[in-house]
């Protein structure tokens, strides 16, 4: 199968090649694809070299699946150009995801939504797709009537020039910001850009995209992401509130046998989910579970992943996993 990375060089592409190459993708041409400046450069995989094309090169050399990480203006008008060529479009933008005509797919949940005729298909926003991981067990049996969710997201989400701001920061060395204050010893509630209703951008997809991906719109979700000095993964703080209620052992038993997702919930012991821990890893971690005592049916619980991975790259190629598997593609 040609897979075309669109992106290749990114901090996503990369790891979206990593991920391919350890999955045992059925790769028989990878084509790695990045803006003109990056045309000529070499991407390893598998220990053989392959050279960067542009767009259009790559269109031409008709891959069967193009896996997209290149931005959102870049999705909005490529993407199409490559479905008209018969090509199927995975996304990791956000160009497509509320695009009523465009499937929104986490594999552990929808999969099975998808079709050939499928041409251009979402790939979620990283903190939601943890999130949603780890609630769709528990919504199938107690469903979910209102989520409170505030992040802890790494500066990988934000890419090279936030890595590289907060290693700077460390060493006392000034550089380019990526952000618009310091990282190292801060926290900044702020993740992509206000919205007219005080939210902004980021959390406003996490209740957007939730309802899309569960397929229930009656899901009341509230949301506040910010951005902390770590690497590895994002971390979420949820507290969620049931129709019906729940018993705790009958919680933990749901999520250990989930897909995706890995338990990590022993405090005697201090066993509870982290971003190093999470880091590289395709599981959502869960931990920290205990009752709310301020309200009835409603559960606290703790969620780590690594926003590279199962946040972008990972979830990403699982699409294209089920669409082979189904021949699809």
């Amino acid at each position: 199968m040609k897979v075309a990375v669109v992106g290749a060089t990114g901090l996503v592409g990369t790891k979206m090649i990593q991920v391919l190459e350890e999955r045992n993708f059925p790769v028989t041409e990878l084509i790695p694809v990045a803006s003109e400046r990056s045309v000529g450069k070499e991407v390893t995989f598998k220990g053989k070299k392959f050279k960067v094309v542009g767009m259009q090169t790559a269109i031409d050399m008709k891959p069967n699946v193009a896996i997209f990480s290149a931005g959102g203006s870049t999705s909005t008008e490529w993407a199409p150009k490559f479905a008209a060529a018969g090509i199927t479009v995975i996304d990791n933008s956000s160009a497509w995801r509320m695009d009523p005509t465009k499937k929104l797919v986490v594999p552990e949940i929808n999969a099975d939504v998808l079709t050939a005729n499928d041409k251009i298909i979402a790939n979620p926003n990283c903190s939601t797709i943890q999130m949603v991981v780890a609630l769709n067990p528990l919504h199938k049996k107690y469903k979910i009537k209102r989520v409170i969710v505030s992040t802890y997201q790494s500066v990988t989400g934000t890419g090279v020039k936030a890595v590289d701001q907060l290693m700077n920061e460390r060493k006392g060395v000034k550089g380019e910001m990526a952000y618009a204050y310091p990282i190292d010893l801060n926290v900044i509630p702020h993740i992509d850009v206000f919205t007219d209703n005080g939210y902004t951008k980021e959390e406003m997809k996490m209740v957007n995209e939730t309802k899309k991906i569960m397929g229930d719109d009656t899901i009341r979700v509230t949301a506040t992401t910010v951005r902390i000095p770590v690497m590895g993964g994002h971390s979420e703080s949820v507290n969620v509130e049931f129709d019906q209620e729940f018993d705790l052992n009958d919680v933990r038993s749901l999520l250990q046998t989930a897909p995706g997702v890995l338990l990590v919930d022993d405090v005697k012991n201090l066993k509870y989910p982290m971003p190093m821990d999470a880091h590289d890893k395709d599981e959502v971690l869960v931990g920290r579970l205990r009752r709310d005592e301020t309200q009835e049916k409603t559960l606290n619980m703790w969620i780590v992943a690594d926003n590279l991975r199962k946040g972008a790259a990972t979830n990403a190629v699982q699409i294209a996993e089920y669409l082979a598997g189904k021949k699809l593609i």
